[in-house]
Order: C-alpha cells, then structure tokens, then sequence
C-alpha cells in the first residue's frame, strides 16, 4: 500500500505534532519511506508548501522531486474522472471551480490514477459550498485516512534513544 499526502499532513505535522525542530524522527520517516516507494505527495501540494517560505519550504526544497511527483498521463485521465464526479454530485459552481483550482484535484487524480491511498486532515461533510477530499474519494472509491491511521498501520515508531 502506497500513500499519497496532503498539503494540510506536512503543515499541521510541522505546526503541531512533529515539528522539525523536536521530532525529527516523523520527517525522517517520511523520507524513508518514500525510498521504500511507500509514502509520496505531489507537484503541487510541494509548489504550496515551498509558498510559505518558512522552515518546512526549506525541507521541502531538500527532500526534492522523490516525494512531490510530477502527474504523468494517467493522471490526467483521471483528472477527468473526478471533475465528472464533483460536477454531478450536487455542488455549487463556486465551489466545484474552487476545487478544480486548487491540489486537492491533482491529489485525488493521482490516487485515483495510481492506487494510491491519500491521506489527509480533512473530514468529510456534506456541504454543498466546499469539496471535500474524503468526499470525492469515497465517491471514486479511492482509499482514504488520516495520518494517524497510517501512521498506525504503517506501525511507525518514533523512540528516544537510551541514553
């Protein structure tokens, strides 16, 4: 199992729970795992973590183009899959034009695309005003969870050293 993370893990991650100042343990996870082929994000969430010119843009820029993929064919095909759904599920045109702008489209095309599982903060909610990524990715059938659960299903461990 592949996972595909949102913008909104790194920024709560790094604002929150794991900052890169006191768990340098989850981002060097990250960077294991994504050698192992297990954890990636995409172009475009990169692009809008690079845009906060801040610590976590900074280990974005390092980390490089191995985490954040580029979209290939077949996740433009899929683009069109998932604007097909968000338009025929009862959203307001400011909303659906809203999404189509913006990762969270790039992010669940590519899941879709690649049988990825994204993982993400948000929560799903029936409002017909804001796209939600569980949303749409249950609606596509894509897989979807929070950090913790991958984290838990993942069994990470981030231990102190004896010392």
């Amino acid at each position: 199992m592949s996972y595909l993370l949102d913008a909104n893990v790194f920024m709560a991650a790094n604002n929150l729970h794991y900052g890169l100042d006191f768990c340098p343990a989850f981002w060097d996870w990250l960077i294991r795992e994504n050698d192992r082929k297990n954890v990636f994000s995409i172009e475009k969430v990169g692009d809008e973590i690079e845009a906060g010119g801040d610590e976590l843009s900074e280990w974005a820029k390092d980390v490089g183009g191995a985490l954040f993929l580029k979209p290939d064919e077949e996740v433009l095909k899929g683009m069109g899959k998932v604007s097909q759904w968000v338009t025929e599920n009862g959203y307001t045109p400011a909303a659906v034009n809203t999404f189509l702008q913006v990762a969270d489209y790039w992010l669940i095309a590519h899941a879709l695309a690649h049988g990825h599982v994204v993982v993400t903060h948000e929560k799903p909610a029936d409002t017909p005003h804001k796209v939600k990524i569980p949303n749409v990715c249950v609606g596509l059938g894509v897989k979807v969870m929070t950090p913790f659960e991958m984290l838990r299903h993942e069994r990470a461990r981030f231990v102190l050293d004896k010392q």
